[in-house]
């Protein structure tokens, strides 16, 4: 079960803290790499690192600002702050995408030496055991808030993976095995590989500063415990969003002609509550409305309520 309210803020900005430090450290090894060895793989591990660590502070800015309670300028909370600043991760990685494939680019038509092979593998192998020992925990955070930001930090992570291991074997190709341009071809790859990164990590972003729909599976889930409860019969018109960590979901109830304001308020009062207890971190809103009757103005279209 995932954590609400100050326990969620304690992980994620640990989780945030252990990030800045880890790109910290790998930022000073990389740029002596890549000074040493003159190599464009490894400088574009280098500006990765760089980005990782403006990334990582703005997720911990991200994450703090999010934690923030609702006040009179933003009732529905801070929460979107996460989304804000995954999406200006993924601004980051797709520039750094860019000027590393044009450097790149450049090298592989002009040509240049690599040098010093075993100090950048060197730096390589220690970076992805670090960055092997980060994920493991970002993982465990992000299962237990569900952090938007720290799982965009994540996928920068992930990808140092294949970063890294592609400046070794770019090294032991151009060195060792004298294949002239083995560096420079795989630095376009990493481009490549950090524009696809952007793309994907972009997505999750989008669908909560869009207030799209909950996942299918999330959603159903919801629905089908709504069905345990008699008074959510008569359930229509139902709509979702996400907020950071927060859920949203509003919908319609017919309720009988012949109850009075106070009983239904009781009775839906308490299945909200309830409902509330089942999914943590969850705000319900309701409508009520008496047995068959419909609202026509501000439904939504037929086609879009089905699923309901």
């Amino acid at each position: 079960m995932r954590v609400v309210g100050p326990e969620r803020t304690r992980l994620t900005q640990r989780a945030a803290l252990a990030s800045v430090g880890m790109a910290s450290i790998l930022l000073v090894a990389k740029a002596w790499a890549a000074i040493a060895t003159d190599s464009t793989a490894m400088l574009g591990s280098l500006a990765d690192t760089a980005l990782d660590l403006v990334a990582s502070l703005f997720t911990l800015a991200g994450v703090r600002i999010a934690a923030l309670p609702a006040d009179h300028d933003h009732r529905f909370g801070h929460g979107k702050a996460e989304a804000l600043v995954a999406l200006g991760q993924v601004v980051l990685i797709a520039a750094s995408a860019l000027g590393i494939g044009w450097r790149a680019v450049d090298r592989l038509l002009n040509g240049a030496p690599t040098a010093n092979a075993e100090l950048g593998i060197g730096v390589s192998i220690a970076a992805m055991v670090g960055t092997v020992l980060l994920l493991a925990y970002q993982k465990r955070v992000i299962a237990k808030t569900g952090s938007v930001a720290i799982q965009t930090d994540n996928i920068h992570y992930k990808s140092d993976l294949f970063l890294n291991g592609a400046v070794i074997g770019a090294l032991v190709l151009d060195q060792f095995l004298r294949i002239r341009g083995a560096d420079a071809a795989f630095g376009i790859a990493i481009a490549v590989w950090l524009l696809w990164g952007a793309w994907q990590a972009a997505g999750d972003s989008v669908n909560q500063l869009m207030d799209a729909e909950w996942p299918e599976d999330k959603r159903t889930a919801f629905l089908a415990a709504c069905a345990e409860y008699p008074e959510l019969r008569g359930m229509h018109d139902v709509r979702t969003r996400t907020s950071g960590v927060h859920d949203f979901i509003q919908f319609h109830v017919w309720v009988p002609e012949e109850w009075s304001v106070r009983q239904a308020h009781d009775r839906l009062d308490a299945v909200e509550e309830d409902l509330q207890r089942r999914f943590p971190g969850t705000e319900i809103f309701l409508h009520l409305d008496p047995e068959g009757h419909t609202d026509r103005e501000g439904m939504l279209p037929h086609h879009l309520t089905e699923r309901t």
